[in-house]
């Protein structure tokens, strides 16, 4: 079926792109997993220095052939990316990170993800983050709620302000494992009583979203398939992923896909 004629998706259509999505993921993590047990990951280094395995690049096949007949245009980080002359132009698309954490995919200590996320007008609107070693799926969208391993999970309480945050008497902040940066550690030394939980991947957003982490604070790069799919699922839940100056929200398919730094809560 195209959905790409329609300006809004109904809730039969966007269950429909889900459980195309869900399915898409499954099969790239049995994927990703029998290169991860193989030990033959072939590893390479990207342009930017970035490494890239087998399970990256079969990953992003599999998930390549799952959604290109749903006649939405495709972005991920493993495929070619299109001219921004040739994106601006997208209403729908998919913004794919078919393995995210490959640093600890090689390291083998299982906090890897793989994201799809379903982009209307610079805006996530659906997404599907699962971790194939942890065996948990999480997925949805404003229209349908958010689920992980199927059962739909209860929206948080509104977020506090950062402010709240400050004074909070004890907070959970989330840092990642691979990227802990100078300025992070700086942001980090504001609170008190801080208990520092680190986590690879968008698993780091799963705590924000399951309620078991105050705050994400990202001083360092990121691309928009890194957050994508986890920023659609928080959105739901009373929670987003911010600018520094915790007004604006990150948008997507801008002419340069790197994210700016983040505050997530």
């Amino acid at each position: 079926m195209d959905f790409s004629t329609h300006s809004f998706l109904s809730l039969q259509r966007m269950k429909q792109l889900l459980a195309i999505a869900t399915e898409a993921a499954y099969a790239a993590g049995k994927a990703i997993l029998e290169v991860y047990e193989s030990n033959a990951f072939d590893t390479q280094k990207k342009a930017d220095e970035s490494p890239v395995t087998a399970a990256d690049k079969a990953a992003h096949a599999i998930i390549s052939a799952y959604l290109t007949p749903t006649n939405i245009p495709i972005l991920s980080e493993e495929g070619k990316h299109q001219d921004y002359t040739t994106r601006q132009q997208w209403d729908y698309f998919w913004l794919v990170d078919p393995l995210d954490g490959t640093k600890e995919f090689i390291s083998k200590n299982g906090e890897f993800t793989v994201n799809i996320a379903l982009i209307h007008k610079n805006k996530p609107v659906a997404g599907v983050v699962y971790a194939p070693v942890l065996g948990d799926l999480y997925y949805g969208s404003k229209e349908t709620g958010v689920y992980k391993n199927n059962i739909q999970l209860t929206a948080l309480p509104q977020k506090q302000s950062l402010n709240d945050l400050l004074i909070k008497p004890s907070i959970t902040i989330i840092a990642s494992r691979s990227h802990l940066s100078d300025d992070t550690k700086d942001f980090i030394s504001q609170f008190s009583h801080v208990t520092l939980t680190s986590m690879g991947s968008s698993l780091k957003f799963m705590l924000l979203l399951e309620g078991k982490a105050d705050l994400y604070p990202r001083l360092f790069p990121t691309m928009e398939w890194d957050t994508a799919a986890a920023h659609a699922l928080l959105n739901v839940s009373n929670r987003g992923i911010y600018h520094t100056n915790v007004k604006d929200e990150l948008i997507y398919n801008k002419a340069n896909l790197t994210n700016p730094y983040f505050l997530s809560y």
